[in-house]
């Protein structure tokens, strides 16, 4: 089995992190086989998650797994996740979130000759058991995706994993942090030819969402709006060459 990098970014997990890290890192280990890698990035919390991740991190250590916490002085999960898949040294990078997470993902990329993958909640197999707000959302914002950025790809937030040459060469071209540095990731990928392939996923919350969608709506909608700005300078650039 290639060694996974899990990257999990977390702020104020102080009340879930104790239970659903353990379960996510035993899930993983079930369906791989053995302990890999995992990043935890504490940003901006303030109720002690950062000493809770080292103190679990600490135990993961003594079972084989290769485990560490960064920290960053603010909230922001776009550049979390930068900055565990910058410190990331497996063949495979995953993005899970602390409590959403899936053993069989993982094991599935054994057999795959995909460069991405992606769990996508709108594949036909998949079951997404989420709000109808949360769903419609989910729809709405893949639309947007299609029409502003001419992207086919049905699903770039959540569980997501990266092969090396992906992270190696990608990553420093992402602009955007906050919500959208893994849709940037994906679509970039998908424009450099990369190959992604999206895979069923069964979507339970196993918990309330943490931010309210609605509030997200004008960043995401200005965040696409300057993504298919930048967009369009590079590939005026690349023209008068």
């Amino acid at each position: 089995m290639p060694l996974l990098s899990i990257v999990v970014p977390v702020h104020n997990e102080a009340a879930y992190i104790a239970d659903f890290l353990p379960a996510m890192t035993n899930e993983i280990v079930d369906a791989t086989g053995s302990p890999q890698e995992l990043i935890v990035v504490e940003n901006g919390s303030t109720d002690g998650t950062a000493q809770l991740a080292n103190d679990l991190c600490e135990n993961l250590r003594t079972l084989g797994w290769k485990a560490e916490v960064i920290s960053l002085p603010f909230p922001d999960y776009g550049a979390a996740m930068r900055a565990g898949f910058e410190q990331s040294h497996g063949d495979w990078v995953v993005n899970f979130d602390i409590d959403y997470f899936s053993g069989p993902f993982v094991a599935g990329l054994i057999a795959t000759s995909a460069d991405i993958v992606i769990a996508s909640k709108r594949a036909p197999e998949s079951e997404d058991h989420r709000s109808l707000l949360r769903r419609t959302g989910t729809f709405g914002f893949n639309v947007l995706l299609k029409f502003l950025v001419g992207s086919t790809v049905t699903d770039t937030h959540g569980i997501k994993a990266f092969r090396r040459t992906v992270i190696d060469s990608m990553l420093d071209t992402v602009q955007s942090n906050k919500d959208l540095f893994d849709t940037e990731l994906v679509i970039r990928s998908e424009r450099a030819g990369f190959s992604i392939a999206e895979v069923p996923i069964i979507v339970e919350e196993r918990r309330a969402a943490r931010t309210p969608f609605v509030k997200r709506i004008p960043r995401t909608l200005k965040g696409l709006v300057q993504l298919r700005a930048s967009f369009e300078r590079e590939r005026r650039n690349t023209r008068s060459r």
